[in-house]
């Protein structure tokens, strides 16, 4: 491995696409030896690019080549490499059966690698918890080159890689994940609401109701500004999207009882296999082939900027309303993406692996600007756009969880801080991504694994 060591570039030096694990250590060797940092990209989705960027020189080690999936349907396990995505995971479970799946999110072209690290969720998760919660075991090397195992590497590791940012520690080879069961047939439904139609009581009503509902179903929903037909009047259009672990008989008396308001319908539910709901989710017919899940380059790719909260009290509607202008101010190009919590994410305690955000958590809020048609993000419509969502994330302060005001790791955000030399300066992000007591412990386990840093990068677990 040779490079340039003395040039600064946004763009690695060098890029190692490794096929084993002989080469994964070479590359780590290489790395230090020549005086080079080493950035980890499983599937490329980190949301500020820290997995293949930096303002240092750096080697890029790229899991293209190491994605392989064996599934073990009699054990309801599965070993995946980190460079596999989430469709390719989902896509080997159904080949094999229709009746265990994994509890994981709903964009397939997400890595295994990275995702598992930082706690990971999707539509099983008020029924299955966390991703991160449902890995059982790991292949992982560390900073000397030393491949570990679950056994072998210690609680303390264990712990601090499901969910703390498994990067700042070391590289994951290999995760072990627990597969859980499903029924043959789910149910689905997309259901759209506009200001006109009542959205904004309805949104009201969906804050009590889908975290304590039963935890078979979970209701995603999706805001966004639009115009009313061809007039230059704006409204808010709320898509509420429904996944059931169950049948539409079992489904329908249950809407009925807990949320008759929402009027979901039978002719709009459609029993579908569980494989079949991630291309739902994704915005796709049902009739899609599956095999796209396993196609990264079908599935356009966004360029954006997001920030995250955490809901712990019901927003009142006069505080709905304000969010709604707000949107409607927006050029078109943002979108909340809202999950419900509760269910099984609360019976695990805030301390149980670093992702923190578990009991009295009512939803989790992704706020998103686009920067679609832009060529980077310092346009001037582009910083215009971070501007506005800016300005957004201040509108919500009151009515988002508070000390700390909570983030989730995955969306990470470098608005919130990237400041390391000292636990002042560090717990600005640290502390709302996994907050106090979990920072403190993985900056202990830090210092033991990598006492020289080795494995950095802004907003990873630093050691002082």
């Amino acid at each position: 491995m040779r490079g340039d060591s003395s040039k600064v570039t946004p763009k690695p030096s060098i890029i190692v696409t490794p096929v084993d694990e002989t080469l994964v250590q070479k590359a780590l060797f290489c790395a230090k030896k020549h005086g080079y940092e080493m950035r980890i990209r499983s599937g490329g989705h980190d949301y500020e690019g820290l997995s293949y960027t930096a303002d240092v020189p750096f080697v890029m080690l790229d899991f293209t080549n190491m994605r392989s999936v064996d599934v073990d349907v009699a054990n309801r396990t599965a070993w995946v490499q980190p460079g596999a995505v989430l469709g390719e995971l989902y896509y080997s479970i159904s080949q094999k059966t229709d009746t265990l799946y994994f509890p994981a999110g709903v964009c397939p072209t997400v890595g295994v690698g990275g995702y598992m690290g930082g706690g990971g969720y999707g539509n099983l998760l008020r029924k299955y918890s966390t991703a991160a919660d449902n890995v059982v075991d790991v292949r992982f090397m560390d900073v000397n080159g030393n491949i570990l195992d679950r056994k072998s590497m210690g609680k303390d590791l264990f712990w601090a890689i499901r969910g703390g940012g498994a990067s700042s520690f070391g590289i994951v080879l290999a995760w072990k994940l627990r597969l859980v069961p499903v029924p043959e047939k789910v149910t689905v439904f997309v259901l759209n609401k506009t200001l006109e139609q009542g959205a904004t009581k309805i949104f009201h009503k969906y804050q009590y109701v889908a975290p304590t509902i039963d935890r078979n179903l979970h209701i995603r929903t999706q805001v966004f500004a639009e115009y009313i037909g061809n007039t230059t009047k704006k409204t808010i259009r709320i898509m509420f999207e429904g996944i059931y672990q169950g049948t539409r008989d079992t489904l329908l008396p249950l809407l009925d009882q807990k949320f008759p308001e929402l009027g979901v319908r039978r002719e709009i539910c459609e029993e579908i296999r569980s494989i079949q709901s991630t291309v739902v989710f994704w915005g796709l017919p049902s009739s899609t082939p599956i095999e796209i899940l396993t196609n990264r380059s079908a599935i356009a790719k966004l360029n954006n900027k997001s920030k995250s909260d955490y809901v712990r009290t019901p927003i009142p509607i006069r505080g709905l309303r304000k969010i709604w202008r707000k949107l409607m101010q927006n050029d078109g190009s943002a979108l909340l993406m809202i999950n419900p919590f509760g269910g099984r994410m609360a019976d695990y305690s805030e301390s149980a692996i670093p992702y923190p955000h578990r009991a009295g958590v009512l939803l989790q809020i992704l706020k998103t600007v686009n920067f679609n048609g832009q060529t980077s993000d310092t346009t001037p419509t582009s910083l215009k756009r971070i501007m506005w969502l800016r300005s957004l994330d201040e509108l919500l302060t009151p009515y988002v969880s508070k000390n700390p005001r909570e983030a989730y790791s995955n969306y990470n955000d470098l608005d919130l801080g990237v400041g390391s030399s000292n636990y002042e300066e560090a717990s600005l992000w640290g502390e709302r991504y996994w907050k106090r007591d979990n920072f403190r412990k993985l900056i202990r386990i830090k210092a033991k694994v990598d006492p020289d840093n080795f494995f950095r990068r802004p907003q990873s677990i630093p050691v002082f």
